[in-house]
This record gives C-alpha cells, structure tokens and sequence, in this order.
C-alpha cells in the first residue's frame, strides 16, 4: 500500500509538469484552433537561456523573471513572424509549419549549447518528509502549488477581467468579436504569448528532474499531447487534470504492468490518447460539436 501511494505522489509531480505543458498548448488551440508541435522546444529554449543567465551568475530567480518575461516577447514574434501569414493556410500546412518550428528551435539549441547534458537549477530545496512511510519532497510540493497558482491564474483571467473575456470570445468567434470592437489580432498574440510562458515554467520543472539537453522536452510534448487530448482541447482545466491524470496511469503502469516497464512507460500516454479518441473524441472535459450536413 505504501508503494502505491508513493506512485501516486510521483505521478502528481510529472502530471503536473504534462499538465503544464498541455495548457500552453489548449490556450495556443483555443485561440487560433492550431496544435504547437514546437511548443515543447520553444519551451526548451527559453531553459537553455534560463540557465545561460545562471552561469553568468544572475541570481537563479532574478533569471528565471527575466527569460519568462523574454518568452512571452518570443510568443508573440512567433505568432507575428510565422503564425499569422499562414493563419487562413490548410490544416496540413499549419501542421508542418508548426513541426518546423519543432526542428528549428531544436536545431538552434544543438548549435548554440552544443548536445551535451547539462544541470539545471531547481526553485525548490532538496528537503523532504516521510509522512506514513510515504516520501513527500519540497519539490513535489513545489510544482503542484505552480500548477495550483497556474490554475487559479489562467482561471481568475478568464473569468473575471475583459482581458480574459476579450481573449474568450476571439477563440469562440473571430467575426463576432470584430464586429463588437475585440482586437481579435491582438489578443491572438497575447494568447501565443502567455502560452510560451507557460512552457517556459513547464521547462524550468521538468529540468531539474531531467538534465538540460535539445531534446528534454520532447517525451514531455508527447505527454502533454495525450494530456490535452485526454481533458478536451476547448478546456483549459480539462488539461491540467488530463495531465494529473496521465502521471498517476504512467508512474502506476510503468511499475504494476510488467510488459511495460521503465522503457516502454511512453506507449502509456499513445494508448491513453487512441482510447480517449475512440470512446469521446472531444476529451473528458471538452466540447463536442455538432455539424448539420
């Protein structure tokens, strides 16, 4: 009984990081209805930059400010330079600009840092407490009241400010909302914007867990899919609890399905994925529409 509180306790720490991860890519979806293949490694960008600052001896917090403030000014030029010409493209072409954004900004860390592995820092100490036999760490608790503040962040800007609500009604309807005074452009901006912060915190998470490479983020992106897929596209708390959700089934599959094990523990979150678009293809959470032909 132990172990598997223990298993619960760690798959809420990675969940909380899928889940990071998976709400930058619904705020990306509901604004402008395009998937981010390349949210994950701009995400691990804005990480080598974090860490680059602590090497040259800014103060880890102080840094970390500075490359999320950085990071929403690299939303938005992405959006400008690269998502908005292609916006009225096809769906196939959105989906390979989007997976070019993948390769280049992963191409751009292998030139600039090099491949090597390298040690992030963490907000959060090493402390921990055994509390009924089960280990809970400072760093457990840390990124859940991140995903907790997130939460209440994303949730008190939706609902309760004319941002928000300005920003909700482009995603519903980018007609409706110019014919009522919404600068649907801008707020599309602000969205990519506040989308590539969020990645950035799902990168500071993840890479103390992980060491720093081009390619952290990439497993990750893959989880966060299934996570946003799990809760609903059109849902940004559907998300966060897809992402919860698909920690808890890959810490318990990985140690109770032997067949599985530690190096198939990915095939977890596809699985989850494939049964979620069989059974309700709109997500626990989200939407489904309805089209009359």
């Amino acid at each position: 009984m132990e172990l598997f509180f223990q298993l619960i306790i760690d798959g809420l720490a990675s969940g909380a990081i899928y889940a990071s991860l998976a709400l930058a890519l619904v705020l990306i979806f509901r604004a402008t209805h395009i998937v981010n293949f390349g949210q994950g490694e701009m995400a691990t960008f804005s990480a080598y930059c974090a860490w680059q600052l602590c090497e040259w001896g800014v103060p880890i917090p102080l840094s970390f400010v500075i490359v999320g403030a950085a990071s929403f000014l690299l939303g938005i030029f992405v959006f400008r330079a690269v998502v908005r010409p292609i916006s009225k493209a096809p769906v196939e072409a959105i989906v390979v600009v989007t997976l070019g954004l993948f390769v280049s900004f992963q191409a751009l860390c292998l030139w600039v840092w090099g491949a090597d592995q390298r040690a992030f820092p963490s907000m959060f100490p090493s402390d921990g407490w055994d509390i009924l036999g089960v280990r809970v760490t400072a760093s457990v608790l840390g990124i859940l009241l991140v995903l907790g503040c997130l939460a209440a962040a994303i949730g008190g800007i939706f609902r309760f400010t004319r941002l928000g609500l300005a920003m909700r009604a482009s995603a519903y309807s980018s007609e409706k909302s110019l014919l009522v005074g919404i600068p649907v452009e801008k707020m599309l901006m602000l969205g990519w914007g506040f989308a590539a912060t969020i990645g950035f915190i799902a990168a500071v998470l993840v890479g103390p867990r992980l060491f720093l490479s081009p390619t952290m983020m990439m497993s990750i992106l893959l989880y966060a899919l299934a996570a946003a897929t799990l809760g609903g596209w059109d849902s940004p708390l559907g998300a966060m609890l897809g992402g919860l959700l698909v920690g808890i089934a890959e810490s318990l599959g990985a140690t109770f399905l032997p067949f599985i094990g530690a190096d198939l523990r990915v095939v977890i979150p596809i699985a989850v994925t494939l049964a979620i678009l069989l059974v309700r293809p709109a997500g626990l959470f989200g939407t489904a529409t309805v089209v009359k032909v």
